[in-house]
C-alpha cells in the first residue's frame, strides 16, 4: 500500500470560531468615522455567511459594546466576545445578576454631566431592543393577527405593533406590498406629536430615508402635501422607494444642505426638525455609539440644531407649528436648544404638547420619552407655534 502525497483536508471551522473570528473582524474596523452597525452590514455580505450565522455574527458584536464596560483589556478580542455574550446570556434571562452598583459601567463617564442618569435608565439598556412596526392607519390589529407573535393597543398608538417573532420581515408579503413600516415606537410618537391635518402643507425638513414623512401623510390621509428634504441624495433615493412601496404620492423630495437658502419659498402649517444629534436615546439599540460619541460631538450638534431652527423658522405661515425632535437625552441638545430658540424668536411662543405615550401624563412645553417607560428609543420633543401678526425675526 502506497502512502499519499496529498495533505489531508484542513478541517472545517467550527461555528463558534466562525461568529468570533467575523465579530472579531467587525470590531477591529469599526471607530468613530465607522459605526459598527455599518461595518457589521458590510462584513454579513462576504459570501459563506448563512443568515443564521448572521444573526449569531450580529449579537455578539452587539453584546461587546453592551458589556464593553465590564471586559478585561488585557484579554485577547476573541475571549472578550465571548465573554461578553456570556454576560448577556445571563443578563436577559435575569437582569439580576447585575447589582445597580454596577451598572455605571454600561456608559462613559463624561454622559453624567448632560443626562440625567439613573438605574432604571442603565438597567434599560442592556436590555435586548424591541422591534417596533408601524402599521397603515387603522391596521394595527389585522397587521398583528397576519403576521402572529405580534401585539397592538400600546399606549395610544392603535397602529404601533410590536413584533416578537422571528421571520424575516423585508421578505413578507404585507412588507412588500407597503402595509407596514419597521419604525420604533418613539420615533412614531413624534408623528403623532405633529398632529398634521389634512389638507395642510408640512415640511420635515431632515427627512433622512423618510419613516416620518411618510406617517405624517398617512396621518393627513393622503391629502395636503409634505415636503421632505435631507442633504444627501441618496437618502432621499432611499425614501422614493419606500415612498412608492407604501403607495404614498402626497410628497416632494428636495435637497437641502440645510443653511440659510431654503429649498422653497413655500410657507408652511407645520415643520417637522427632526434634528441630527448625538443619538444617546438610542444607546440601547446602538450601544457602539456609546464608547464614540465624545463631548464635543454633543456641543458641535447643539450648535448646529440651532441653527436649522433658526433657518426653517421663517418658512411657517402665522399660526404654523415647529416642532423640535431629537432621539438624545442630552441637556445641550434638549433644553437648552429649546431656551435658546425661544430667547432669539419672539414670534415663537412655546407650545403645550400631549404625550400620546401616556395618555394620563398632563400636557406641557417638553416631553421626554425614555426607554426604560416606553420600550422603545429616548426622545425629546418640544414646539412652538408663530403668533399671528408678528414680524419674521432675522437674526440667526
Amino acid at each position: 500500500m502506497t502512502r499519499s502525497n496529498q495533505a489531508a483536508p484542513a478541517p472545517a471551522r467550527r461555528e463558534g470560531d466562525v461568529v468570533t473570528q467575523t465579530a472579531a473582524a467587525v470590531i477591529g474596523k469599526a471607530g468613530h468615522e465607522h459605526p459598527a452597525d455599518a461595518v457589521l452590514r458590510q462584513e454579513l455580505k462576504r459570501p459563506g455567511i448563512s443568515r443564521e450565522q448572521g444573526r449569531a455574527i450580529s449579537r455578539a458584536v452587539f453584546a461587546y459594546y453592551h458589556w464593553l464596560g465590564w471586559l478585561e483589556t488585557g484579554a485577547a478580542l476573541e475571549e472578550r466576545i465571548r465573554r461578553a455574550l456570556e454576560m448577556d446570556g445571563a443578563f436577559q434571562k435575569d437582569p439580576e445578576t447585575i447589582s445597580d452598583a454596577e451598572l455605571p459601567r454600561a456608559v462613559p463617564e463624561w454622559i453624567t454631566g448632560q443626562v440625567e442618569v439613573s438605574t432604571p435608565w442603565l438597567r434599560a439598556l442592556q436590555k435586548e431592543p424591541k422591534l417596533w412596526l408601524r402599521a397603515k392607519a387603522g391596521r394595527g390589529g389585522a397587521l398583528a393577527e397576519t403576521l402572529g407573535s405580534a401585539w397592538v393597543g400600546f399606549r395610544g398608538l392603535p397602529d404601533a405593533v410590536l413584533y416578537e417573532g422571528t421571520e424575516d420581515l423585508f421578505r413578507t408579503t404585507e412588507f412588500q406590498n407597503g402595509e407596514f413600516e419597521l419604525q420604533d415606537i418613539s420615533s412614531q410618537a413624534v408623528s403623532v406629536v405633529c398632529n398634521p391635518q389634512p389638507g395642510e402643507t408640512w415640511w420635515d425638513a431632515c427627512a433622512g430615508e423618510g419613516g416620518k414623512m411618510l406617517h405624517l401623510g398617512d396621518l393627513m390621509q393622503g391629502k395636503g402635501l409634505v415636503w421632505a428634504s435631507d442633504r444627501a441624495a441618496w437618502r432621499l433615493q432611499k425614501l422614493k422607494r419606500r415612498a412608492a412601496r407604501a403607495r404614498a404620492f402626497n410628497y416632494r423630495a428636495v435637497l437641502w444642505d440645510g443653511g440659510a437658502k431654503l429649498p422653497t419659498k413655500t410657507k408652511f402649517d407645520g415643520i417637522l426638525m427632526d434634528a441630527p444629534c448625538s443619538g444617546t436615546g438610542t444607546w440601547q439599540r446602538n450601544p457602539h455609539a456609546r464608547w464614540t460619541t465624545t463631548p464635543q460631538d454633543v456641543a458641535e450638534l447643539a450648535e448646529l440644531q440651532k441653527q436649522l431652527l433658526a433657518n426653517v423658522a421663517l418658512a411657517l405661515k402665522p399660526g404654523g407649528r415647529l416642532i423640535y425632535s431629537v432621539c438624545t437625552l442630552t441637556r445641550a441638545e434638549t433644553v437648552e436648544v429649546q431656551a435658546e430658540i425661544t430667547r432669539r424668536f419672539p414670534e415663537l411662543q412655546p407650545i403645550s404638547l400631549k404625550n400620546p405615550l401616556d395618555v394620563n401624563q398632563a400636557a406641557s412645553e417638553a416631553i421626554w420619552l425614555w426607554p426604560q417607560d416606553v420600550e422603545g428609543n429616548g426622545m425629546f420633543i418640544c414646539g412652538w407655534q408663530k403668533k399671528e401678526g408678528e414680524p419674521d425675526n432675522q437674526t440667526v
